[in-house]
């Protein structure tokens, strides 16, 4: 793991997080949650986990609905400047020990198919493609795949 990842504080998410996680979302994606989502993830009783500082400031975050023995990472995301210094990959294998640690066997997730560094980190971490979800996701042409791609956790 990264030194960046090793200074931050890892724990569940909380209802206040809420605020925080939109406005990563909205600096991060073009088409991103909204407060009313995230809020929903919240209420069904998915896991999430936020990375903070020690000032309290959200740099990471990541949501996973429990699906049986299975984990579906919903959401993982960093803040635009914490990325490229291994907080993701770092949140990543924290939230898939953390799985683990819950019993989950496998864990599944969607990922934008022009996504090119989110694919890289997937295969990187021994994800593999399982198939495509066409027109998953909003773009500004219209739609855009997804790659969908899983994992076994134990490997």
């Amino acid at each position: 793991m990264s030194s960046a990842f090793e200074t931050l504080r890892i724990r569940p998410w909380r209802a206040s997080d809420i605020g925080p996680i939109a406005a990563i979302e909205r600096q991060a994606y073009p088409f991103p949650w909204p407060e009313g989502v995230l809020l929903d993830c919240f209420e069904a009783g998915h896991h999430g986990w936020v990375a903070g500082e020690r000032g309290g400031r959200v740099a990471a975050y990541a949501i996973v609905q429990p699906i049986i023995d299975e984990a579906h990472l919903l959401n993982i995301c960093t803040a635009p400047d914490w990325q490229g210094q291994g907080v993701g990959r770092g949140m990543l294998r924290w939230v898939m020990s953390a799985c683990r640690e819950l019993g989950m066997q496998r864990m599944l997730l969607e990922v934008r198919a022009s996504n090119l560094p989110a694919l890289h980190l997937y295969r990187s971490e021994g994800f593999t493609e399982d198939g495509v979800r066409k027109g998953y996701y909003p773009a500004s042409g219209g739609r855009e795949d997804a790659i969908l791609m899983s994992r076994f956790l134990n490997a």
